[in-house]
């Protein structure tokens, strides 16, 4: 069997035509694809508002912006994730502070959540981890008791529903990811989307460096046509007309894609039912489309003869997350070994299987075999 990534994008002709044509448009950026992709983001999430940047990091970073996290505010996130979903806090000054995770479900536990809020806890990430989702409906009923801002992870969960309700259906923000792996790429690239139209307006300064030409922002009288004004610091996290082109291409095979995931998830669960191993449970609340396929061993010794096994069979196998904080730049900053206990014992037994919506049934079974072949 051929070597299988553990994630890889989906590109076909009709994709490649439509980045072609926006390459023989007249514009390749701040063209009229960008309100067309978030158009349509806005209609397959749920929301009001969408701004399309350069990465997910990119879009943390500027939600982060847009609520003034600064120096002493605390932001509470999981441990296992992405090191941008805690990075994000750092660009502003603020500091991460680590909640743990459900054993069953692995996200983000909001029992340890509440126990971490502080007077200094402006913000909650909840991480939707491996596009299983977490109770959005309890966070907000948390978040409004203490008068914080949610901001969904959502990098892993385009199409993922939690009771019926889209995740733009929430208060707060979004953010989301399309990066090669992802439910749908436009390469590199990622949203915000939010139904806050102030925050919307900041957040479109700020991905276009604190830049606006809205006459009605303006703190001076414009001075004729060419009048713009920057009204604070923000970035160039723009995305390109050629990779909205892509990214609207993509959204229309988003059903699609998720069916190939779901089928996907179902078997290895089907498969994996009498193997002793663990894998990511289902809340009751959440209706996903996975992006990670996790399984979890005995212990790390285990783990990491089974990874080389796995690797050695062409499984692109892969590890999803090392804790955060176990990162040598968070041990600089002071943050410990242990604060963490589920989280880290996940990820001493943790390999991610192969999922995307490429895969073959042949490659499907074969995973199954090279599991199986481990016990």
């Amino acid at each position: 069997m051929n070597f299988i990534p553990y994630g890889t994008q989906v590109i076909e002709d009709d994709d490649i035509t439509a980045v072609v044509e926006t390459l023989k448009s007249e514009f390749l950026t701040q063209g009229a694809k960008v309100a067309e992709f978030e158009d349509a983001l806005n209609e397959t999430v749920g929301s009001k508002y969408a701004v399309v940047v350069s990465s997910g990091t990119a879009a943390l970073h500027i939600i982060a912006m847009a609520i003034g996290l600064n120096i002493g505010d605390e932001v509470i996130v999981p441990p296992l994730t992405f090191a941008a979903s805690a990075n994000c806090a750092l660009y502003c000054g603020a500091t991460p502070v680590f909640a743990d995770i459900d054993a069953n479900s692995m996200l983000l536990d909001i029992e340890s959540v509440a126990k971490k809020i502080t007077p200094k806890t402006k913000a909650i990430i909840p991480v939707h981890y491996g596009g299983e989702l977490c109770d959005m409906d309890a966070y907000e009923k948390l978040a409004k008791k203490h008068e914080l801002t949610l901001i969904q992870d959502a990098a892993h969960s385009l199409g993922s529903m939690i009771r019926g309700k889209h995740q733009g259906a929430y208060s707060g923000f979004q953010s989301w990811s399309f990066h090669p792996v992802k439910t749908i790429t436009t390469g590199e690239g990622g949203a915000v989307t939010t139904n806050d139209e102030n925050m919307y307006k900041s957040l479109l300064r700020l991905r276009s460096h604190g830049i606006t030409r809205d006459s009605s922002q303006y703190i001076h009288d414009g001075e004729g046509g060419w009048y713009y004004e920057m009204l604070e610091l923000g970035y160039n996290y723009r995305l390109t007309d050629m990779q909205c082109a892509l990214g609207i291409s993509q959204l229309k095979k988003l059903k699609r894609f998720s069916e190939r995931r779901r089928e996907i998830v179902a078997h290895y669960n089907a498969a994996f039912n009498d193997l002793p191993i663990r894998i990511q449970h289902t809340p009751k609340w959440s209706e996903p489309v996975r992006h990670l396929y996790t399984i979890r061993l005995n212990n790390s010794a285990q783990r990491r003869k089974a990874f080389d096994m796995l690797r050695a069979w062409n499984l692109g196998v892969n590890v999803h997350y090392i804790p955060v904080y176990w990162l040598p730049h968070y041990e600089k900053l002071g943050y410990k070994r242990g604060l963490c206990p589920v989280a880290e014992e996940s990820y001493n037994s943790m390999i991610t299987l192969p999922l995307h919506p490429k895969m073959t049934d042949a490659q499907v079974n074969y995973v199954v075999e090279c599991v199986n072949r481990l016990f």
